[in-house]
């Protein structure tokens, strides 16, 4: 059922005419099993992702792949599940936004389908996308919003803010100007979006390093001054930390599950005592109120 209605707002959204009413509809739909971390209560069991030119670029292949292996044996709290069917899973919703052409779509298709395609060809609109990840004994479930970074669609990006639980900003590192327009998206957001939502920085298409304008430097400054919570590099078209980028928000994300529950349970607690004091109140007064 998860799946067929993915394939359905998939269709709805990749029409070239971008109906406001519809898209609200579809996120609306997309959004009603997705609860915000700071402004929802638990209920049931959900909570509501070629050819290389010259030996510098082989070098540079071969230095992501060490970090990529590396990481992956160091992270062995997780599984992706590409095929999972279930419907017990916790659901948080992802939105990527950035620039036209700065790779967004790239990065999901590579952790997803693990697919790159080096024709360029623009989202028109919106696209949606499901992650499903295990982070120790919990599934989760990532609703992945894709972005169109043109100026047509800008109006309608607000409403996509709403309700998400971790927003992507990306730029690519071979484009100054989509670097310096983090500034308005990182705006835009914090204006429309919850005051807790988990931000990414990822500076793209790090596999072009001859053509970089970006220093990695930049980014994890821009990180800190900005409150950020996680910076890194990444390649679509050679995979680096695609799949990595969503197992951190998948853990983040968990995480903020984790410290919310266990904040509910403490508040339950203090509630339970205070009743508990207030009806041994009410009972002595009741005595003394009838001892004479």
């Amino acid at each position: 059922m998860n799946e067929e209605k993915d394939e359905q707002n998939n269709e709805q959204i990749n029409s070239n005419s971008v109906d406001n009413t519809k898209v609200n509809k579809i996120i609306q739909n997309q959004s009603s099993d997705s609860l915000s971390v700071s402004e929802s209560d638990l209920v049931s069991k959900r909570f509501s992702f070629n050819g290389l030119n010259n030996d510098k670029d082989l070098n540079i292949e071969n230095q992501n792949n060490k970090e990529e292996n590396q990481n992956n044996k160091e992270e062995k709290d997780y599984e992706i599940l590409p095929d999972y069917k279930g419907d017990d899973f916790l659901s948080f919703k992802l939105i990527m936004i950035g620039d036209v052409s700065v790779g967004k779509s790239s990065l999901i298709n590579r952790a997803i389908k693990k697919s790159f395609k080096s024709a360029y060809s623009p989202t028109l609109g919106f696209d949606y996308f499901s992650y499903y990840i295990k982070i120790k004994n919990k599934v989760l479930k990532l609703q992945l919003w894709d972005t169109g970074g043109q100026e047509i669609y800008q109006s309608l990006v607000t409403n996509f803010y709403r309700n998400s639980s971790l927003a992507i900003m990306v730029y690519s590192i071979d484009d100054r100007k989509s670097f310096e327009n983090i500034d308005i998206w990182l705006k835009e957001m914090r204006t429309y979006s919850n005051p807790d939502v988990k931000i990414f920085l990822i500076g793209n298409k790090n596999d072009l390093e001859k053509k970089r304008k970006v220093d990695k430097e930049e980014g994890e400054l821009y990180t800190k001054n900005n409150n950020i919570d996680l910076f890194m590099e990444s390649s679509a078209k050679n995979g680096f930390n695609t799949q990595k980028l969503f197992i951190e928000a998948s853990k983040i994300l968990y995480k903020d599950y984790l410290m919310y529950k266990n904040k509910q349970k403490n508040k339950n607690k203090v509630e339970s005592k205070n009743d508990e004091k207030n009806k041994l109140k009410n009972d002595d007064d009741k005595k003394k109120s009838s001892c004479c």
